[in-house]
């Protein structure tokens, strides 16, 4: 298929047109602003993965996220007729829950950031509904390795200060609080199969997830990873953030996706590799 990828140089963007053309589709890069209309789009598929993501952000700046990523992506979908589209998602849109969460658990967004990224959910769902579109939306929910640049991220974060690039990271609470975490890989990875499965006039929802684990449990494998320590300074928690947030991926893996990349050491050493910018020392054996 030819797939418009918006969003395609950023960092899921990069791996995602790298997979598209392993499986053998033709990934056609957007370079349009997404504050302008959409005249057309020459292509059987579109993966949308542009829009702004910085959650705290998000709060200080709530219009502009609706600007970008509910309009711009309502900007898009105007073009559309006929073809595919797989909308980037978060599981950010869920209600906290000690259980692992589903495709059917409750939607609560927390932040202007994650409601934006449900009303955009909400607009592809209806468009399917009309008939207009096919549309998949990918909830993903912690995506690291790969040379991620974005060191508000907790696994960026710590390599970056084992490997002396940032003086250090700040842990809000005693490091207990559990994430689920998936390589950047295997999201493309989800992508393909996702947009394979997809058919116009239908909708589907998946989970983007891989190995749930503990801030501690990343600050240890980090240290095993890079041999190095990582400077902390804990906090006090945040009031009301969730202690675990884990996803079922059953829907998902019955595409036949099965996470190849996500062990929590591969994903540590993968962005070792890929942003270390002094040899170090490496694990001990």
């Amino acid at each position: 298929m030819r797939v418009l990828v918006t969003g395609a140089t950023g960092y899921v963007g990069r791996a995602v047109v790298r997979e598209l053309q392993v499986h053998g589709h033709e990934p056609v890069l957007s370079r349009q602003r997404l504050s302008e209309p959409f005249h057309s789009v020459d292509a059987d598929a579109v993966i949308h993965l542009a829009g702004v993501a910085r959650v705290r952000e998000s709060f200080e700046d709530p219009l502009s996220y609706y600007e970008t990523n509910v309009a711009g992506t309502l900007n898009l979908l105007k073009a559309l007729r006929g073809q595919r589209f797989l909308l980037a998602s978060t599981g950010a849109v869920y209600r906290p829950s000690s259980s692992p969460l589903t495709e059917e658990s409750v939607r609560e967004p927390s932040s202007p950031y994650a409601a934006t990224k449900a009303a955009a959910e909400d607009l592809a769902a209806w468009a399917a509904r009309s008939g207009r579109i096919g549309a998949t939306t990918l909830r993903l929910f912690n995506v690291a390795g790969g040379g991620d640049s974005d060191t508000t991220r907790v696994i960026t974060r710590a390599v970056a200060c084992a490997a002396g690039t940032v003086p250090g990271m700040e842990v809000y609470g005693d490091g207990t609080a559990v994430r689920d975490f998936v390589h950047v890989r295997d999201v493309a990875a989800a992508f393909v199969v996702a947009l394979e499965a997809c058919t116009v006039g239908t909708s589907s929802v998946y989970n983007v997830a891989a190995t749930p684990a503990s801030v501690r449990d990343v600050l240890t494998t980090v240290a095993e990873v890079t041999g190095r320590s990582v400077d902390v300074t804990w906090r006090p928690a945040h009031p009301g953030e969730a202690p675990v947030q884990r996803a079922d991926v059953t829907r998902l893996r019955a595409l036949g996706w099965k996470p190849a990349h996500s062990s929590l050491a591969e994903i540590v050493r993968d962005q070792w590799l890929a942003s270390a910018p002094v040899p170090g020392p490496g694990p001990s054996r």
